[in-house]
């Protein structure tokens, strides 16, 4: 059953979107070569709840951190640990913040110092496809209508979408219906309407779509090896529009 929410839960989650957002910015500042994901866990968890929030993410379903840091072609759930931070890496960081009895979540690409072309060329694409998708989040369209946008922009660069994992609506539980598929084709799922609250989320591939899922039980990572990106924001579809609550 997809939730529809009330104004004042959406405002709610707004509260919840800025925990989330401010996390990430400050995370994006401390992002350097020598650090370790453990660092970075340890600040976004003080963060939030400095800000009055628990850590979504923290025990969910046994997760064991504040955030997922996945590095390179680790593409989502990423544990943080003493793994140290290189030049040239890539690191993406989803966050969850849970405030007045509402989640928000939101995923950034980050790069460790100087990285290549290449890899700026992936963190960008996978970020634009993101905002590609939102276009499409107006009442009246189709839920597929989003993830035939982004899929499309995808592609235009030759990358692949990951198909393993996928968006999600999300309210007073981190995952609620309906999924959101960031592949597909256009006007199908449910239609759009006011008070739908989707985490959107593009996880993009230089190479294969495929994924692998680690000893560990959590981290997924490219078949190939190759680089993955991952962009996501928490988004209400609003009458007037669709409002980014995690920016």
């Amino acid at each position: 059953m997809i939730i529809i929410k009330r104004d004042m839960e959406v405002e709610y989650m707004r509260h919840a979107g800025k925990v989330v957002s401010n996390t990430l910015v400050a995370l994006q500042e401390v992002v350097k070569p020598g650090m370790t994901t453990a660092e970075l866990d340890r600040i976004a968890e003080d963060i939030i709840l400095k800000q009055g929030a628990i850590p979504s993410f923290k025990g969910y379903h046994g997760f064991p951190a504040s955030i997922c840091a996945s590095v390179n072609n680790e593409v989502v759930h990423g544990i943080p640990s003493k793994r140290v931070l290189e030049e040239g890496d890539i690191i993406s960081i989803d966050c969850g913040a849970y405030l007045k009895g509402y989640h928000g979540d939101a995923a950034r690409t980050v790069p460790v110092g100087r990285v290549t072309g290449e890899a700026l060329e992936l963190i960008k694409v996978t970020e634009q496809s993101f905002f590609e998708g939102v276009k499409k989040a107006v009442v009246g369209n189709r839920l597929t209508d989003i993830s035939n946008a982004i899929q499309i922009y995808v592609e235009k660069f030759g990358f692949s979408v990951v198909r393993t994992f996928v968006g999600h609506g999300i309210g007073k539980d981190m995952h609620e219906e309906p999924n959101v598929p960031n592949y597909g084709a256009p006007g199908r799922g449910p239609k759009l309407v006011a008070g739908m609250v989707l985490a959107i989320e593009p996880m993009v591939n230089r190479g294969s779509q495929h994924v692998s899922i680690e000893s560990n039980g959590w981290t997924a990572v490219t078949i190939d090896g190759s680089l993955s990106a991952h962009y996501e924001n928490t988004v209400a579809i609003l009458d007037n529009g669709p409002e980014i609550l995690t920016i």
